[in-house]
């Protein structure tokens, strides 16, 4: 993946998807002691930065694909962005869900006109569940994370940060299947002066974290974690980009996954879901680290269900 093909999905992308703002919070800065930069994803059509990658993805499709639709495996933000990719196309969704995948994600699928099929909360039968499908339906199958034309889309987000703030030091990004991490890494590489990115992952699944450490795909025996959107993992296109270009990830405990998510609902006065605040969570537990610097937070999505907040 080249720098020409960031900007190429940027342009091709870009009638479809929202610029979304950049926010500041003068609490926030003295909280963190550095200039925060907060990339509002939370504000992208159907509320998270995968629609930029679904997006990408769809609208490289041949006509014979779009006919027979397309198919993907996601606890919630991937499906809502595949579902309306595909319907601003005018392709069928068919969209396998683990059956624990939050309501309010489930109803905004349907509500894209996407199809679901639930399948157990194990990443094994997500991909068996879609795998069959594929086979039934010749869909597409889509990968919500690992797969080219879905991390340059994803990268688009920090290539509009770094437009817009170009001297940034550090972006902070969660980590979770890869491809918000990875595409944020190439636009840092590409696009920024010195930039570092570093990942923000919960404790409870830190699969990324040991896959740096061992310098192979780790995968997780439990994912007992608020940040729902976090407990899938890397892959084979993704991990190489990780790898070489995040400088390093920075794990985080629950309680203050939901202190930061707190910080930003009550301090900035905007919606964001718990695998947002995972970015800020892990700036603000090595703060010391990066004082006094400029710095880019990725919040990824604002897709939470009501019922069941933290606090």
């Amino acid at each position: 993946m080249q720098k020409e093909d960031l900007i190429a999905t940027q342009t091709r992308i870009s009638p479809y998807i929202h610029r979304t703002p950049i926010l500041t919070s003068r609490l926030l800065n003295e909280i963190a002691g550095a200039d925060l930069y907060f990339k509002c994803e939370n504000f992208q059509r159907m509320g998270a930065f995968k629609m930029r990658g679904a997006m990408n993805a769809v609208l490289q499709l041949s006509e014979e694909q779009k006919a027979r639709g397309v198919v993907t495996h996601s606890s919630g933000n991937f499906a809502q962005a595949l579902a309306l990719a595909a319907q601003s196309v005018g392709a069928p969704a068919y969209i396998v869900m683990p059956e624990n995948a939050p309501q309010v994600k489930k109803e905004a699928v349907k509500g894209y006109s996407g199809q679901i099929i639930e399948c157990a909360s194990t990443p094994i039968a997500r991909e068996e569940v879609a795998a069959q499908v594929e086979k039934e339906t010749g869909a597409f199958f889509i990968h919500p994370s690992n797969d080219e034309a879905v991390i340059l889309g994803q990268g688009t987000a920090a290539l509009e940060l770094l437009e817009d703030q170009p001297d940034l030091a550090y972006i902070f990004s969660p980590v979770g299947g890869g491809g918000l991490i990875a595409g944020t890494a190439l636009a840092a590489h590409f696009y920024g002066k010195n930039c570092k990115v570093i990942g923000g992952e919960p404790f409870e699944a830190d699969d990324a974290y040991r896959s740096l450490q061992s310098g192979k795909i780790e995968s997780n025996t439990s994912t007992n974690t608020v940040a729902d959107g976090l407990r899938t993992q890397l892959g084979d296109i993704n991990f190489p980009i990780i790898r070489q270009y995040v400088d390093r990830i920075i794990r985080v405990e629950e309680t203050e996954i939901t202190q930061a998510l707190r910080l930003i609902w009550e301090r900035m006065k905007i919606i964001v879901e718990p695998s947002s605040a995972v970015a800020l969570a892990a700036l603000l537990r090595e703060k010391e680290t990066f004082a006094c610097q400029k710095i880019g937070v990725i919040l990824s999505g604002g897709n939470i269900d009501l019922t069941r907040l933290p606090f």
